[in-house]
């Protein structure tokens, strides 16, 4: 415990803002391609800089990505504040009384969720472990709160291997890997991309639904040792409240918002046009972020019952979302000035010369867990260092899916150890980062042994 204590104080002491990192990863990518890549004949090096920054910055295609994974955040949550998820909820912790107990429960349901949604995962952990310090206090047990909590931020843990992964999603889209390597990579390299990678060989593979079974059974069993050794303590919290309706007089004006009835019949009729414009992707496992947004909006909508009761719980959820939605474009105009100054080559070729088709994935993996501690955004490090893992995994014949999946355990992997994620469910629990890291790195340090055997083996 003296390291996490060590870690946290070091964060805490050191570490500025997400958007304070973002903006001085911008000033150190600028600074690198200034001394370290050749200047363009036509104009001023640093002048060709920023006009790479600037355009990165815009690239619509990755405006176009940038909000697709916004609305996985905040539909994510949306769904969670619905009435029938409360109550599901409320029912699986009727059934909790003790730490141990809790601890199983509130890690595997967050893992299914997760896996499905990360947005929807993460809130939904939040809550279930505030509702399990609730039913502690209520019928007179006590629990260590800090590990429950730490238990239902598990599923940032697991959420780039499952659907809403965002490297999966978007490389399952035609054309994204041709878009993205356009620039980069030569057109032999480029000319060699499939049109897309589905999910059937990245998110359902057999390896990735092995690793993700193993670390259902092992991450729950290794809390459960750990709750039945640590304190626990009584809780004193409010009873968490979703969302606040406020109650108006209906009437001609808000008529349609409070039915009970057009929210869902147009929640009915996104998913009528959904399955009609999608069921070929659906049937063949090619889930893309446009597929999942919709489907969430129209489940979204049928299960918050009304327009009034949605339109309060997108209040609600938008609120968790600022962060993601400043922070992209900033990574974009980092991989605009990486792509045009020829930075992700140079970056490729240094991977190139000291892996192997072996070793690769496991560069990957640390590479991209390193990376994550400063751009903790699934969307902007794969906008990031996406094409360096393209263009490494090509010129060394390791199949793209492998490594695609290897960036995204390696992301995944230090949300453990970066707070960032963590603020919604802090905000929800009221639980401190200082009470629930000692545990994540725990979990953290489970996870990479499971990873870094499935890629060595798998």
């Amino acid at each position: 415990m003296k390291l996490t204590r060590f870690i946290e104080v070091l964060f805490s002491k050191f570490l500025p803002s997400p958007f304070s990192i973002a903006i001085l990863l911008t000033v150190v990518t600028m600074l690198l391609a200034f001394f370290f890549t050749e200047a363009p004949a036509s104009e001023s090096h640093a002048l060709a800089i920023l006009s790479y920054w600037e355009a990165g910055i815009w690239n619509e295609s990755l405006l176009v990505f940038a909000y697709q994974m916004l609305l996985i955040l905040v539909l994510g949550h949306i769904l969670v504040l619905s009435k029938p998820m409360n109550f599901l909820i409320a029912a699986l912790t009727d059934r909790v009384n003790s730490t141990s107990s809790a601890v199983v429960l509130v890690c595997v349901a967050t893992m299914l969720v997760s896996f499905f949604n990360w947005g929807l995962g993460l809130i939904f952990g939040a809550i279930m472990a505030r509702k399990v310090a609730e039913a502690a206090q209520i019928r007179g047990f006590q629990i260590n709160y800090p590990l429950v909590g730490a238990s239902g931020y598990v599923g940032l843990m697991i959420w780039h291997g499952g659907m809403s992964g965002s490297a999966p999603l978007k490389v399952a889209e035609s054309g994204h890997l041709a878009s993205l390597m356009n620039g980069v990579g030569d057109a032999a390299f480029i000319s060699v991309l499939p049109d897309s990678i589905s999910f059937s060989e990245t998110i359902f593979s057999s390896s990735n639904l092995l690793l993700f079974g193993v670390l259902l059974f092992i991450l729950p069993g290794f809390l459960y040792l750990i709750g039945k050794r640590v304190r626990t303590h009584a809780t004193n919290l409010p009873i968490y409240s979703e969302t606040i309706h406020n109650i108006q007089e209906i009437d001609a004006s808000n008529r349609i918002d409070r039915s009970k009835y057009v929210g869902v019949a147009f929640g009915l009729l996104v998913l009528m046009a959904l399955g009609y414009q999608y069921y070929s992707q659906i049937i063949s496992f090619a889930i893309t972020p446009n597929l999942l947004n919709f489907f969430m909006f129209g489940l979204a909508l049928i299960m918050h019952g009304s327009i009034s009761n949605f339109l309060n719980a997108l209040e609600e959820a938008i609120r968790g979302a600022s962060g993601i939605l400043i922070q992209f474009p900033l990574y974009f105009g980092i991989m605009g000035i990486m792509r045009e100054s020829g930075m992700v080559i140079e970056i490729a070729d240094f991977f190139v010369s000291i892996a192997t088709s072996t070793t690769l994935p496991i560069f990957t993996f640390f590479s991209a867990g390193l990376v994550n501690i400063f751009v903790p955004s699934g969307g902007g490090q794969w906008a990031v260092q996406g094409p360096i893992v393209i263009e490494s995994a090509l010129r060394l014949g390791v199949p793209l899916p492998k490594a695609i999946m290897a960036l995204a355990y390696g992301d995944q992997i230090t949300n453990m150890l970066q707070p960032f994620w963590a603020l919604p469910l802090l905000g929800i629990t009221k639980l401190k980062a200082r009470e629930i890291l000692p545990f994540t790195l725990l979990l953290m340090i489970v996870g990479c042994v499971v990873f870094l055997l499935g890629l060595w083996l798998l």
